[in-house]
């Protein structure tokens, strides 16, 4: 991390000043009014803001919370423990990155001066300019965006073992400058930033743990996900479970446990927005894109794309150009 960040992080906060005085607990008043913990965005951020980010309070054990905003957690330094969802240990090392939603109850075992942390307060609407970034190019990024937003996704997180992957890096330490020192634009440079380095962990989906699956069983979903961004044309699911030496069984369990789709309605999904791609961004004629993205039947397309965006192909590339 840069130098200057670092040492601007690493600052004794006036909270971890009474801490070390009083050698006391964390003060909840600081987070929130409610008695069960849950950190309120409202202590956090000024009002009308939608992203802002503080360091870590080290040198106490955090108690088990959650909140009412997505938080991300990076490392400067050192590492933090936590206890997610009172049965899961993640130690998050420099240089990796925490995704927590707002459903997800952790605590945090007490941090050394060397350990520099810096935690993101997000709501969930700041994520827009990402998934807008991100929505038609990827089915692994809709899955990662509705892990973080979306209200049925319980107690879920992300943990990014990215510290040795340079444009992330960047990225993030980018994010943190803008924020500490803002100035005219901030808002859009973050919501650009966010949805470039969404883009940049999709490339790196075999370092993603998404903590309902062991960490094998959690690289064959991603890997079904990548199999299926990169091979939508003729993608045969008989075949990729062959390759993996696993069953067809095991995977479309998996994969709807993980995700709440099958292989089909993915693979669907993901055919239709390349096919709206094709349609806003080219001339094709609808019977080459119909190829394009891999049906040989025009009428079934048709049909699953008038269910799907209530229109048909031609009608919707009329509305595009109005």
């Amino acid at each position: 991390m840069n130098a200057e960040l670092l040492r601007r992080l690493a600052e004794i906060t006036d909270e971890e000043k009474k801490i070390l005085e009083s050698r006391g607990g964390v003060d909840k008043k600081l987070y929130t009014e409610t008695s069960d913990f849950t950190i309120d965005c409202r202590k956090l951020l000024r009002k009308n803001e939608l992203i802002d980010i503080r360091p870590h309070t080290r040198f106490v054990h955090f108690p088990k919370h959650r909140h009412n905003y997505v938080e991300i957690m990076y490392m400067g330094s050192g590492k933090t423990t936590h206890i997610i969802n009172s049965t899961t240990r993640v130690d998050v090392k420099a240089g990796d990155l925490l995704f927590l939603n707002q459903h997800t109850y952790h605590e945090i075992l007490p941090a050394s001066v060397e350990d520099i942390g810096v935690n993101f307060i997000i709501l969930p609407q700041f994520f827009n300019v990402a998934y807008q970034m991100i929505e038609q190019d990827s089915v692994i990024g809709q899955f990662l965006v509705s892990t973080l937003c979306q209200e049925e996704n319980e107690g879920q997180y992300l943990y990014f073992n990215v510290a040795n992957v340079t444009p992330v890096q960047n990225l993030v330490e980018n994010l943190i400058w803008t924020i500490l020192y803002s100035g005219d634009g901030t808002p859009e440079i973050c919501e650009y930033t966010m949805g470039l380095l969404f883009m940049h962990l999709l490339k790196h989906a075999d370092r993603i743990d998404n903590g309902s699956l062991d960490r094998y069983e959690n690289k064959l979903v991603f890997t079904i996900l990548k199999y299926i961004e990169d091979h939508y044309q003729n993608a045969n699911f008989s075949e990729l479970a062959d390759s993996l030496h696993q069953s067809i069984f095991k995977l479309s369990r998996l994969l709807k446990n993980s995700t709440g789709h099958t292989f089909k309605e993915l693979l669907q999904q993901k055919r239709l927005q390349k096919a709206t791609q094709l349609l806003m961004k080219t001339r094709l004629p609808v019977y080459d894109i119909i190829n394009a993205v891999g049906y040989d039947n025009s009428s079934y397309f048709y049909r699953i794309f008038l269910k799907m965006y209530g229109t048909s192909p031609r009608e919707y590339r009329k509305k595009q150009k109005i």
